[in-house]
């Protein structure tokens, strides 16, 4: 055993970006929150089956609309969703959501600014002090395999795949997707939140599309669609399919 194994940490902490589902609540009407998530998992089951998610009360708040926290929590448990978070949520929402841990999330850092002095501006520096910093692109991904059912690729850029997306495989890309093979499976594009990506595909016949956050699953997606060549964009919060030429 080398000295560098000898000495490596047991464990390390890393900030990291993940995305997550977040489920946007405008009616504290538990009955009608319910029949919604049912219709929703209905078309797409094993998407939603044990999906993790933050709860977003801010709108519920901003009208001092009062939703029973408790019970959302255990209604969403049941569905076989996982709740990992809440936001915008009222002083009893919170202790609510503690009992249940359920970390309580914030738009901003949990460290205060507060606690600290904000961090003074960088000096400029003068012209000969400058010095060219070139930071590294990061690439595009390229598949030149099947994706196959089960797996799941995530490119930090565009994500070309040249083969098959298997029904039951997803790919993800915080960039463009290209599929030149048949989709089948799910594809979300612009996972950071850019809305402006696109889907290509050569032959759609997804399970689930999804761009910056809005998704149509296969029953959604028009008929005149499936299994043609199709560019997918988002236009005012809808996802707009049209042949590609």
């Amino acid at each position: 055993m080398d000295a560098l194994t000898q000495h490596k940490p047991a464990l390390e902490f890393k900030s990291t970006t993940i995305n997550v589902p977040t489920l946007i609540l405008s009616s504290p009407n538990l009955t009608e929150i319910e029949a919604l998530l049912k219709q929703k998992i209905a078309q797409a089951p094993e998407f939603f089956r044990h999906s993790p998610l933050i709860l977003d009360l801010q709108a519920l708040s901003d009208h001092q609309q009062e939703l029973d926290c408790s019970e959302t929590i255990r209604l969403l448990r049941n569905l076989d969703f996982l709740p990992i978070g809440i936001r915008g949520a009222n002083m009893a929402q919170k202790e609510e959501a503690a009992t249940l841990n359920i970390p309580v999330l914030s738009n901003l850092p949990q460290s205060s600014a507060a606690a600290e002095p904000p961090p003074k501006p960088p000096v400029e520096k003068t012209t000969a002090e400058k010095i060219d910093e070139p930071t590294k692109p990061i690439e595009n991904m390229l598949i030149n395999h099947p994706v196959r059912s089960g797996q799941q690729v995530y490119s930090k850029a565009d994500l070309i795949v040249t083969a098959t997306v298997s029904a039951g495989a997803e790919i993800i890309a915080e960039g463009n997707i290209h599929v030149y093979g048949s989709l089948r499976g799910k594809a979300l594009a612009g996972a950071s939140g850019n809305s402006n990506c696109h889907i290509f595909c050569s032959d759609l016949q997804a399970e689930l599309i999804s761009i910056a956050g809005t998704y149509q699953v296969s029953d959604e997606i028009s008929d005149t669609a499936k299994n043609t060549p199709v560019q997918i964009s988002l236009k005012e919060q809808s996802l707009v399919i049209n042949p590609l030429k």
